[in-house]
């Protein structure tokens, strides 16, 4: 169970309100596993009842399923409604969740009252400010309480407890009251000491007249250790209550009693002389009890626990309802422990008259056993009902898992399955009958067995309809033998067995007419001649099918078998019996004649087989096993005849079946032999031929004795054996040359996948030829001239044979062909990669940067590309040049063949194209962005003198202008002019790419050029701040602490600080000192 179990959200609620806890404290409590074991027992088992939840000793949660012990705090007391395994959906309607308190509280009130309420209350200097009487009433009411504490205490401990009188309390607290007053203290005290007196003699007159017989006088039927609890409880209350009587108080109300010469002194005396009565009776019975108590106690502990849990009344019909059995079990064993007892009663019994009689002893026991085991028997025939409903029911539960088959199949199985509805519906009924089964008074479940009893036959005849109709509609005994199997469970009830005999007689014609049918099949097909089986030899076919005939024979016997039995007439048995034999003698004299006919072909074939050569060349020129499909036919059925035991051989076939594992192998050798040589000649090359003709010539002749030598002739397993190993070398030897070249096709091959250009991990070119490309050529290069080399050794080949030289002209021109597939892809790479129609992504990457002499690309997008560019393209044709040439006729490598390739040059001119196309674009570009050269090419100082002088900056055609030094307003003008530049330039873009390959970085150059009019910038803001601290610099001298005229060369501090804060200028620290001054 998991701390999130729906089921305990009610109770956690409860508890979290209750005891104030934190949740965390609550979900650390529930993740222990003992809690949650004890939570899960509690939710699933119908004997927990109740969960009781509270706060131990040390303030730590605990949970029992018991009432808690030495608990004064509260306890909660969850409650299940019945006996129902909880779930998740009925939580919260299944619980009943409250506070009790815990079995100490009744004494800590008591004890708080006595030994500190009490004694504060009656003590004068606590209430000398208290109305009049106010105490007393106090005080009173205290001990009222605390001898209802006391009461309830002992109520539930089951005791008897004696309350004191309340006045003892006035007595202690008026002892120096006044003379009258003292008077009248007296007159009640005596009044409260016999009332109490009465009090005491109604409780111990009422106890004393409990009697252990009571629950027998109640028609119960108590076990005997209701006899043996009674005295010992008996016994502890009264030892209780003499410990009550002789305490000081009670021996405080007697003295003042006698002192008052009060008429309930006897009465009192009296309750002290029956209570010492009642205990000295009590000891002496508990102690004449123990010793019988101890023998009981001996035989509870045998294993009777089970069937005490059992007999638990509605707990027994239960289970009915879901799996009777384990109950069955339970009943069983119950019935088999009482019927022993029984047993070994009357052994006991008939033992001891023996003993008797040789003793010589008159008295003999004569008391009635019927007396002693009326109520056993009793119980004995109610179980024996209940074995038998749970017999039933466990029988009829099997119904759901029957499906008859069939065209009525559908239907039938639909009928049973009403018919098992039904019982559900009874079983449920019997099972929440209410009723006390295991109580043989209860007369109410007799009516209720006897009824379900019936409702049993009716379900009976009902399976019994089915049953007979189903038997009707089966053709075949192996059918009916499914369906009674099917229902052999309730085959055994006698009505169903009764019913069903004159169609189980039927079943005895269904199967002497499966016998009568396997007889005339075997007359009808002995005397044809067809073929049994496509793929078998007819005689195996034959001899199988008899076979299938017998089996079938006597799979109709053993259905038989399985109705047997329920029949009980043995004449039908002998006459299955004996057509069954029939019918197996028929088959067996079949088979004797199959398998001598067998026997003759057999020998014929074989002496034709053996006079054959073991090979020969057919008419198409390819050289084969003579006779292969009629050897492999005469093979199979030899193995046939290996699982036939009773064929006989003649010498031939005989012959060949000693031999045949030989054959098999030597059959198998010819064939790969020669399926190996047709492959080698079939599979040359025309440039392979010549260098194997000679091998193969000779390779002819060394066959020629194979096709002399037939299978009967000596020797022919080693002679087969030696020509095998000269072919398979052969063979060998040019599979390894044909493998080696499909390598090396398969290494050219492999180029189509290899890129000597790609992308870097920015989608950009990489500068040059992967060196992984060249390193992958080269290995395979020098693979390619290993494996040719290998071939000669192979093909035995000399260097200087014209053959040889052809050969690897043939290898040269597939490496040549390789090679320039190769270069042609990279080379489109770059053409189609640097189209602005077809490209994807950038190819190349540069930068403009601004520096003293103005923008320039790095690279260059001049020279520098251009050398880039013819760098990669010699990069690929360098790949051609890393592999060794093959050809030993042709000069030069391969790199200096594909230059010459007019494919090749075309797409080399191509790309040239698209560089001179991308490097015109490239200077509009710039041309462009020259637009901003004013800010690095003009000298900043001469430029703010003439602003200083004429407030702006001069036109060429001015000549001699007037000067107008600048005010704040032209400052802010420049200023915001050069904001708004600093915007413009800020948008220009990181990358512009060129022709969609060509990829410019503009970022280099924005950065640069934002520098520079950031100096532009600080030019004007620098005076400003340069006047502002002239201006507090001259105040400051003057000690003038107002804004005075400015000089002729400063602005007003107060307009020029505004105007800095609005550029974003941050004044420095000695300016903002002096303006707080």
């Amino acid at each position: 169970m998991e701390a999130r179990d729906e089921r305990l959200e009610p109770a956690s609620s409860f508890a979290l309100r209750s005891f104030r806890l934190e949740p965390q404290t609550w979900r650390e409590f529930l993740s222990e596993e003992e809690k949650q074991l004890l939570f899960a027992s509690f939710f699933t088992c119908p004997d927990s009842l109740h969960l009781f939840i509270c706060r131990d000793a040390e303030s730590q949660l605990s949970v029992s399923l018991t009432f808690p012990t030495n608990i004064s705090s509260k306890v909660i007391c969850v409650s299940k409604t019945g006996r129902e395994a909880v779930t998740k959906e009925t939580a919260k309607k299944a619980l009943i969740i409250q506070e009790v308190q815990g079995d100490d509280a009744l004494s800590f009130m008591s004890a708080i009252t006595e030994q500190v309420i009490c004694p504060l209350l009656s003590n004068p200097e606590n209430s000398h400010g208290w109305v009049a009487g106010v105490a007393e009433e106090a005080l009173r009411f205290m001990e009222r309480q605390k001898n209802e504490a006391q009461v309830m205490k002992a109520q539930v401990d089951g005791r008897t407890f004696l309350p004191q009188p309340d006045a003892l309390h006035d007595d202690r607290r008026h002892d120096n009251s006044i003379q009258g007053e003292r008077k009248l203290l007296d007159v009640k005290l005596v009044h409260a000491c016999e009332s109490t007196v009465i009090e005491w003699a109604e409780l111990v007159s009422e106890f004393l007249q409990q009697d252990s017989s009571q629950p027998l006088l109640d028609g119960l039927k108590p076990p005997p250790t209701e006899e043996f609890h009674f005295w010992k409880n008996r016994l502890k209350n009264l030892q209780f209550i003499q410990q009550q009587l002789m305490s000081s108080r009670a021996q405080q109300v007697a003295s003042i009693l006698q002192t008052a010469d009060s008429v309930y002194c006897c009465t009192l005396t009296d309750i002290y002389r029956h209570i010492q009565e009642g205990l000295e009776e009590a000891e002496d019975v508990t102690q004449n009890l123990r010793p019988l108590q101890e023998k009981l106690e001996d035989v509870e502990q045998l294993e009777y626990q089970q069937s005490r849990e059992f007999l638990r009344g509605k707990e027994v019909m239960r289970g009915l309802a879901v799996d009777p059995g384990p109950v069955l079990d339970d009943v069983r064993l119950v019935i088999l422990t009482l019927q022993t007892l029984k047993e070994a009663y009357s052994l006991c019994r008939t033992q001891l008259d023996q003993d008797q009689d040789q003793g010589g002893l008159s008295h003999r026991w004569d008391f009635p056993s019927h007396l002693v085991f009326f109520h056993l028997d009793n119980f004995l025939k109610r179980l024996q009902g209940i074995e038998e409903v749970h017999c039933v029911s466990l029988q009829l539960y099997q119904l759901d898992q029957t499906a008859l088959s069939g065209v009525s199949g559908r239907m039938w199985s639909d009928v049973v399955q009403d018919v098992y509805q039904d019982f559900l519906c009874h079983v449920a009924v019997l099972s929440d009958c209410g009723c006390d089964a295991t109580d043989p008074d209860d007369q109410s479940f007799q009516l209720h067995l006897d009824q379900f009893q019936v409702q049993v036959w009716d379900l009976e005849r009902r399976l019994v309809s089915v049953l007979s109709r189903a038997l009707q509609d089966c053709c075949a005994s192996s059918s009916a033998a499914k369906l009674l199997q099917m229902f052999r469970f309730i085959l055994d009830r006698p009505l169903i067995q009764e019913q069903l005999r004159p169609h189980l007689n039927q079943l005895l014609e269904v199967v002497l007419t499966e016998l009568d049918q396997t007889w005339l099949l075997v007359c009808s097909q002995r005397e044809k001649a067809d073929t049994f089986c496509r793929f078998t030899p007819r005689p195996a076919a034959v001899l199988c099918w008899t076979q299938q005939l017998q089996m079938r024979a006597q799979e109709a016997l053993k259905n038989y078998k399985a109705l047997q039995h329920l029949c009980v007439d043995l004449g039908e048995v002998q006459v299955v019996l004996q057509r069954f034999q029939q019918v197996v003698d028929l088959l067996q004299d079949f088979r004797d004649t199959v398998m001598s006919n067998w026997s003759f072909q057999l020998d014929s074939d074989s002496g034709f087989i053996l006079e054959q050569p073991l090979i020969q060349h057919n008419q198409q020129g390819i050289l084969g096993v003579t006779f292969s499909q009629k050897l492999e036919a005469l093979q199979r059925e030899l193995r046939y005849v290996s699982r036939e035991t009773d064929v006989d051989l003649h010498p031939y076939a005989a012959r060949l079946f000693t031999c045949r594992d030989d054959v098999t192998q030597i059959y198998l050798s010819l064939s790969h032999m020669v399926s190996s040589y047709n492959q080698v000649v079939s599979g040359v090359l025309q440039v392979e031929l010549p260098l194997i003709q000679d091998q193969l010539q000779d390779l002819d002749q060394s066959l020629l004795a194979l096709q002399r030598n037939t299978w009967s002739s000596e020797g022919v397993q080693q002679l087969v054996e030696q020509q095998r190993q000269k072919v398979s070398m052969f063979c060998t030897t040019v599979n390894e040359a044909r493998a080696n070249m499909d390598t090396m096709t398969h290494i050219i091959q492999g180029w189509a996948e290899l890129h000597l250009l790609q992308r870097s991990g920015d989608s950009l070119l990489e500068g040059r030829a992967t060196e992984q490309s060249y390193r992958r050529l080269r290995e395979e290069g020098q693979e390619l001239f290993r494996l040719t080399q290998e071939n000669q050794s192979l093909y035995r080949a000399q260097d200087s044979s014209h053959a040889w030289s052809r050969y690897l002209d043939h290898i040269d021109d597939k490496v040549q062909d390789g090679l320039f597939q190769l270069l042609l892809r990279s080379l489109h790479f770059l053409s189609d990669n640097m189209n602005p129609q077809t490209c994807s992504a950038a190819l190349l990457a540069v930068s403009l940067q601004l520096q003293d002499t103005g923008t320039v690309f790095e690279p260059s997008v001049g020279s520098g590309l251009s050398d880039l560019m013819k760098t990669i393209i010699s990069d690929v044709y360098t790949a051609a040049s890393l592999l060794p040439r093959i050809s030993v006729s042709r000069h030069g490598n391969y790199q200096v063949s594909l230059q010459q390739s007019p494919d090749l040059s075309a797409l080399e001119q191509e790309v040239m194209h698209r560089l001179l196309e991308v490097r015109e674009e490239a200077e509009r570009l710039r041309s462009e962005l020259d637009r901003y050269s004013y800010l690095w090419q003009s000298d900043r100082r001469d430029v703010m003198q003439e602003f200083l002088t004429y407030s702006r900056q001069l036109g060429p055609e001015e000549l001699e202008p007037e000067e107008a030094p600048p005010t704040l307003k032209d400052f802010k003008r420049e200023i915001d002019s050069l904001h708004r530049l600093y915007t413009e330039v800020t948008h220009l873009d990181d990358v512009i790419v060129l022709h969609g390959w060509l990829q410019v970085n503009l970022q280099p150059f924005r950065d640069s050029l934002l520098s520079v009019i950031q100096d532009w910038s600080h030019m004007y803001t620098q005076h400003l701040l340069d006047s502002v601290s002239d201006s507090l610099q001259q105040v400051t001298q003057r000690g003038d602490d107002d804004d005075e005229e400015p000089s002729s060369c400063s602005f007003s501090p107060t307009e020029t600080i505004l105007l800095l804060e609005a550029a974003g200028v941050e004044l420095p620290e000695h300016l903002s000192a002096q303006l707080q001054c």
